[in-house]
């Protein structure tokens, strides 16, 4: 089975009781639909994901990430403090393929683009040498 969605917070490797490390992530996976003469409905779910080949992954799966899962699903549940039945889905990470990183909020991108960057120029001019708008080709 495979599973695309977005990693809510920066993943976390633990270590079990029998020194093997798992790769622990969350994901949302968007979706939605439009009932009939009513506004589109939007719905979420977060899948908690475990992978247990590479811990060095982790780097990778930051918040926002886009990623394509292949596995298997499972099911749980489990009573809370409250004494509620809540369910979980957890899926047992086979492959990870990155897709892509998420562009942020609109003010995260303003941000980054008022800030100024340390380029090329900023660079070969501190050591005297000419820039790429001074050469003649």
């Amino acid at each position: 089975m495979e599973i695309t969605g977005r990693v809510v917070a920066n993943a976390a490797v633990r270590t079990t009781k029998t020194d093997k490390k798992v790769t622990a992530f969350t994901i949302a996976i968007n979706d939605s639909y439009k009932p009939k003469d009513k506004d589109r409905v939007q719905i979420t779910t977060y899948v908690d994901c475990s992978y247990w080949r590479n811990p060095g992954i982790a780097e990778y799966l930051t918040k926002g990430t886009l990623v394509q899962l292949s596995g298997r699903m499972q099911a749980g549940a489990y009573i809370n403090k409250d004494g509620e039945a809540v369910g979980t889905l957890n899926f047992n990470t086979e492959s990870i393929k990155l897709l892509g990183k998420s562009a942020g909020t609109p003010a995260e991108r303003e941000t980054e683009k008022a800030a100024p960057k340390a380029g090329k120029k900023q660079t070969a001019n501190a050591g005297g040498a000419p820039d790429d708008d001074d050469l003649p080709f």
